[in-house]
């Protein structure tokens, strides 16, 4: 899982700079870090979303052959009913 880089020194810095006490500083710091590490293993990365796409696209080719085996039973059977249906009542 990619990391994302946080500078937590220079975030203290600035906001020491701005008026917080150090131990306020470093606890907003620490609240940070602790709140990017709990969403990072949620998040998809590019790969992710790549093998999915992979992934779907292996199950739609199976449907798509799926489908066209049913459109040749289909017209094979509806053949067969049309020549039916013909012998019995046009070749008596």
């Amino acid at each position: 899982m990619t990391a994302i880089t946080f500078d937590t020194y220079a975030f203290i810095k600035q906001l020491k700079e701005s008026g917080f006490e150090e131990t306020q500083a470093e606890a907003l710091a620490k609240a940070i870090i602790k709140a990017q590490e709990t969403h990072l293993d949620e998040l998809s990365t590019k790969h992710d979303l790549k093998e999915l796409e992979l992934r779907m696209e292996n199950k739609f080719e199976s449907i798509r052959g799926e489908l066209m085996l049913l459109k040749w039973m289909m017209g094979f059977l509806l053949a067969g009913v049309i020549s039916l249906i013909l012998k019995a009542f046009l070749i008596s």
